[in-house]
């Protein structure tokens, strides 16, 4: 497919509005993803940070 100018090619042709609608909810969608997933970890290595300051120190050698 050919545009003559740039109108053209955003309007697809008619079908401008579901294409770049698309485009527009997978990109938010996608950014989304990446966002929960950044937050999942940093609630997974709170947890885990908080995990390790609770439990009690070993002596080396230990006591036997």
């Amino acid at each position: 497919m050919t545009w003559q100018n740039a109108a053209e090619f955003w309007a697809m042709g008619g079908y401008g509005v579901y294409v770049w609608g698309s485009m527009g909810v997978t990109a938010a969608l996608l950014a989304l993803e990446v966002w929960l997933a950044r937050m999942g970890r940093q609630e997974a290595l709170d947890e885990v940070c908080e995990a390790m300051a609770a439990e009690p120190e070993e002596t080396p050698g230990g006591s036997a």
